[in-house]
C-alpha cells in the first residue's frame, strides 16, 4: 500500500552526452510502497533516469536520495546494498549458468561469512549456504520457474530468460525494484504473466516498483502513478486517469488529439 514516505527523491538532474540532453532538470519523488510508472517516447531518457538512479550514469547536476542516501555520491556497486535492484532493458545474465546458480550468483550481497568461517565450514558457512538456498528456491517457486532451475540460462526462450532476471533482482532483498522494459519483445501470455508477478510483488512482498514500459493499456492498469517524460524533460506526472486525459501527453507520447 503507497504511503505518504518519500522513498527516493530526484532533485532536478541534468544529464548529457556531448551535445544531447539526455535529462533537463528533471525532479520527481518515489512514495515507498507504490507503482510508479515512467514512461515517454522512445529517446525521452527513461533508460538514463534508471541509470542514474544506479549511478551507472552521474548526474552533471543535481541529487538523487534514497532514504538518507545520496546515491550520487555512492559507487554503483555499493547501490544494491542499501536496497534497490534493477532489471535491465537487455538481458544480462550469467548465460553459461542454471537458474539456480543465476539467483544465488545475486546473493553475495548477503553473504556475511569471513575467510575464516568458510574455513570452518560447519560452523557457520553451512547454515549461511542452506539459508541463501532456501531464499533462492522461494523465489523459483514465486516465480513459476521450478521446470527451468537447472536448465542453462542462455539456452531458455526469451520469456523465461526475463522471469530469471526478475527473479536474480528479487534475490537481493530490495526495498525499491527498478524494472526496465520487462515485457518487451513478449506475447500476449508472457505479459500477463509478467504482470501478475509485478502486482504481486508489490503486494506481497511489500516492494516499490518504478516501471519503465511502453504497452499503454498495462501501465494505466497497474501503476498508481506515472511520470511522464518527453526530450529529457519531466511534461506531466500524476494518476493514470489524469495522464491518459492530458492533452501535452496525448500530443508528445500517444499522438496528436482528434
Amino acid at each position: 500500500m503507497t504511503s505518504d514516505v518519500v522513498q527516493l527523491s530526484v532533485q532536478n538532474v541534468y544529464l548529457s552526452f556531448g551535445g544531447t540532453q539526455a535529462l533537463a532538470g528533471v525532479s520527481f519523488d518515489i512514495y515507498e510502497g507504490e507503482i510508479l510508472a515512467i514512461i515517454g517516447p522512445n529517446g525521452a531518457g527513461k533508460t538514463s533516469m534508471l541509470n542514474c538512479i544506479n549511478n551507472f550514469y552521474q548526474p552533471e547536476k543535481g541529487r538523487i536520495m534514497f532514504m538518507d542516501h545520496d546515491l550520487t555520491r555512492m559507487p554503483p556497486h555499493r547501490i544494491a546494498h542499501v536496497g534497490i535492484a534493477r532489471t535491465f532493458q537487455n538481458i544480462a545474465l550469467y548465460t553459461g549458468l542454471s537458474t539456480v546458480d543465476n539467483l544465488m550468483a545475486a546473493r553475495h550481497i548477503h553473504m556475511r561469512q569471513s575467510m575464516l568461517g568458510s574455513m570452518l565450514y560447519w560452523f557457520g558457512a553451512q547454515r549461511e549456504e542452506v539459508e541463501n538456498r532456501r531464499i533462492v528456491e522461494e523465489i523459483i517457486e514465486f516465480l513459476e520457474i521450478e521446470h527451468i532451475r537447472k536448465a542453462i540460462v542462455g539456452a531458455l526462450p526469451y520469456g523465461l530468460r526475463k522471469r530469471v532476471e526478475l527473479g536474480r533482482a528479487l534475490a537481493l532483498e530490495p526495498r525499491l525494484l527498478l524494472l526496465d522494459e520487462p515485457m518487451t519483445g513478449m506475447n500476449v501470455e508472457e505479459k500477463e504473466d509478467i504482470a501478475r508477478f509485478v502486482l504481486d510483488i508489490h503486494e506481497l512482498q511489500e516492494i516499490t516498483v518504478v516501471l519503465i514500459e511502453h504497452d499503454m493499456g498495462l501501465v494505466m492498469d497497474i501503476a498508481d502513478r506515472i511520470i511522464v517524460l518527453d526530450f529529457g524533460s519531466k511534461i506531466a506526472e500524476g494518476t493514470p486517469e489524469e495522464i491518459r486525459n492530458n492533452p501535452v501527453v496525448i500530443q508528445a507520447y500517444l499522438g496528436q488529439e482528434n
